[in-house]
């Protein structure tokens, strides 16, 4: 699912408006395992390199192990067009066995915000991906995002979900 919106704000003297598109995808994933196994899975940022397509060249540098808490920073490299691009996260929130928000400080967009929420029903869990992001470059990047950006994040929660598949079978 995608929604977008604008968000309007202003610089600290209050003179200049500033019109952010906040585009938002969802996606959600029911697993077939116990809450805690899965909730395990996905608290260990060790795991992204196994769940991530390999032409992204995704590699933490954020020494291991990572405890998942609040506060916690993760560093990481992905390749974009052939570039290695550094990611730094902070985890923001830590609901242990129920949600995690991992939010970029440093990285490609102008804003990401992902959401990860785990809700146990008859059918194992229900994984949900919440992801708020802001593209940099105003209008040009929109247009990236409309042509190419949107589809590569479908495409990259697709590979995912059928990783995860073959991982919790």
């Amino acid at each position: 699912m995608t929604t977008d919106q604008e968000v309007v704000g202003s610089n600290p003297t209050g003179c200049t408006l500033i019109i952010m598109k906040v585009y938002t995808l969802t996606f959600k994933h029911i697993i077939n395992k116990n809450l805690e196994e899965v909730f395990t899975f996905f608290k260990s940022p060790e795991n992204l390199s196994r769940i991530t397509p390999a032409k992204l060249k995704f590699k933490i540098l954020t020494p291991t192990p990572i405890e998942m808490k609040e506060g916690q920073l993760i560093d990481y490299t992905i390749t974009l067009f052939g570039k290695r691009v550094h990611w730094r996260t902070m985890i923001t929130l830590y609901d242990n066995n129920k949600s995690f928000i991992d939010q970029q400080l440093k990285g490609p967009y102008q804003m990401w915000h992902h959401k990860h929420t785990f809700k146990e029903n008859n059918s194992g869990v229900e994984m949900i991906d919440t992801i708020n992001y802001v593209v940099p470059f105003g209008i040009l990047g929109q247009i990236v995002n409309y042509f190419y950006l949107q589809k590569e994040l479908n495409s990259i929660f697709q590979h995912r979900k059928e990783v995860i598949n073959n991982i919790f079978k």
